[in-house]
């Protein structure tokens, strides 16, 4: 039984990184389709998506079941229970990277207003965050997470330079309103990749240290005699 029960684990592991390697190649699909404005490439990210959202029903129908089947407890049910929440945050993500591929089709038929410079950078700095934040996850390495959440600062600045950036174009000229407009919020979708990416992280300190460190305010850890905290 308890070997099951490891092998179940090792599975789940492996699915959620399975659907973030998915999810990582989505943004990156969604940004790469805006700087070529290929709205074919857009399109691919609303097909990729559908099987994000596929992966997410499995991953939770195996959390569901360890928790049912299993009773976990301790780290594992600490594990199981952040495996959920990350799931939901992979999720989010596919969700974030629609938007954007939605931005591209709005933007099809007119030329950007300025090479992309900041966006892309944007895209590599927080799916590279959701890579090493799930490679935490796998390893329980509170450290390496606990390094991710302050990698968060880079890209509000990118999103704050960004947004200076295309005010200043509708400002000087209000015909350029709509295109910037939808610049604005490409940035604000990938700023939202590391905001969920640092989710993960938070997550993964949850599950090695029984820590709580969101909101940039760590509890104590529970008691010694309570079951859930028990390493």
């Amino acid at each position: 039984m308890e070997r099951h029960f490891e092998r179940e684990l090792e599975t789940l592991k492996e699915r959620l990184l399975l659907m973030g390697g998915s999810v990582e190649a989505i943004v990156l699909k969604a940004v790469e389709a805006l700087r070529r404005l290929d709205t074919d490439l857009a399109q691919e990210v609303f097909a990729d998506d559908k099987v994000i959202d596929r992966m997410e029903l499995d991953v939770d129908e195996r959390c569901v079941r360890l928790l049912a089947l299993q009773q976990p407890m301790a780290r594992d049910l600490r594990f199981v229970t952040a495996a959920l929440k990350i799931n939901n945050d992979l999720e989010r993500v596919g969700d974030h990277a629609v938007n954007i591929a939605g931005g591209v089709l709005r933007l099809a038929d007119q030329p950007l207003l300025k090479p992309l410079v900041d966006i892309p950078r944007m895209a590599t700095l927080s799916s590279g965050m959701l890579r090493e934040a799930l490679d935490a996850f796998v390893r329980r390495d509170a450290e390496t997470a606990r390094r991710l959440c302050a990698q968060d600062d880079a890209v509000d600045f990118l999103n704050r330079q960004v947004f200076r950036e295309l005010v200043s174009f509708m400002i000087e000229d209000p015909a350029t309103i709509t295109r910037a407009m939808e610049l604005v919020l490409v940035a604000r979708n990938l700023e939202r990749v590391a905001d969920l990416a640092t989710n993960i992280a938070e997550e993964v300190v949850f599950i090695a240290e029984a820590r709580v460190i969101k909101h940039h305010a760590e509890a104590d850890p529970p008691a010694a005699d309570d079951e859930f905290g028990r390493s």
